[in-house]
């Protein structure tokens, strides 16, 4: 059986102070959960996180995106290696990394390549924008995000990728995808996993959504065959909001 996931991306939000309190406030609230939950905080939050060893069984850290180099002159960057102490799991090619960064397919398959040599597993995002969905692209554009950055893994490697599927004109907007627009996508994600790998590496992998996910519609997007979770934007920032999207995948 898929696990099931609910990871929630605090992006540029909370200082130290306010982050311990809302992971705090999150760890005492979670009981009997089946899904995993997984918070990635700003970096400046993650040795202070590492160090709550409070909500450690209730809570797993991971980090927002790492350099695509393993070390050297790339001021502002943060390595693989820097982070590895403190997380598990670590967000990379995020629709906001892309469009403000420029972030290549290329570069976030060295990233990825990065992490798992770290034994850090990826949160991989891929999606579409409005434009690509309405001009019927999209799932040549979804298809191609997951061919460059992860069809050169062998198996054990892809195993261990989470996918969150983004479409970014459902992040921020207010708008989100159908649950039925959801599990398509979800779908032909596996089926290309599928086709690529096997049925069975395909039946392993988690396939989270992250298109504005919030306790109101939570429950009916994880209800769906191929909906394993979420990357939760927003409505992590907010403990009770973000406690019933857990409790809706459980």
């Amino acid at each position: 059986m898929r696990q099931k996931i609910i990871a929630g991306n605090w992006k540029m939000n909370t200082t130290l102070e306010e982050g311990i309190q809302l992971l705090q406030a999150i760890a005492v609230q979670i009981k009997d959960n089946t899904a995993q939950v997984i918070i990635c905080p700003p970096h400046t939050h993650l040795a202070s996180f590492n160090d709550n060893k409070d909500v450690h069984k209730q809570i797993l850290i991971g980090a927002q995106n790492c350099a695509d180099e393993a070390c050297g002159a790339y001021t502002g960057d943060i390595s693989v290696a820097m982070i590895q102490p403190f997380v598990k799991f670590c967000i990379v090619g995020h629709s906001e990394r892309r469009s403000y960064h420029g972030e290549t397919n290329e570069s976030i398959k060295a990233k990825i390549d990065l992490l798992l040599q770290h034994q850090i597993q990826p949160i991989f995002c891929c999606g579409e924008s409005l434009e690509e969905r309405n001009n019927e692209v999209h799932f040549e554009l979804v298809e191609s995000q997951i061919a460059a950055a992860l069809f050169h893994l062998d198996e054990s490697s892809i195993a261990q990728i989470i996918i969150a599927y983004e479409p970014i004109w459902a992040i921020g907007t207010g708008h989100t995808a159908s649950s039925a627009q959801a599990q398509e996508m979800h779908a032909f994600i596996r089926s290309l996993i599928a086709k690529k790998y096997s049925s069975a590496i395909a039946d392993r992998i988690s396939i989270i959504y992250g298109g504005s996910c919030n306790a109101s519609n939570a429950m009916e997007l994880f209800a769906q065959s191929d909906i394993d979770g979420g990357l939760i934007g927003g409505a992590s920032l907010k403990a009770e909001e973000f406690i019933k999207i857990i409790q809706a995948a459980n």
